[in-house]
């Protein structure tokens, strides 16, 4: 079943980039609004001492050194 669902859904965007020279732009902006909630987000996180302790954890940040404006806040 997945198979002819995925299949179908490469001939669909197949024929869409061939008939839709539009189809770029609309992608970009939807990748590019992505980035941006995204970036938003973690400036809201920064904001904070917990968001900033949070933000280490899970980029695994070692040299905090390399990252004045989280230890800064973390002090």
């Amino acid at each position: 079943m997945r198979d002819k669902t995925h299949n179908d859904f490469i001939e669909r965007w197949a024929e869409l980039v061939k008939t839709n020279p539009e189809w770029k732009k609309h992608q970009t902006e939807f990748i590019n609004a992505q980035y941006e909630k995204f970036y938003n987000f973690i400036q809201e996180l920064s904001k904070t001492k917990e968001g900033q302790k949070k933000l280490i954890e899970l980029y695994n940040i070692t040299n905090k050194k390399a990252h004045p404006e989280l230890l800064n806040k973390l002090q």
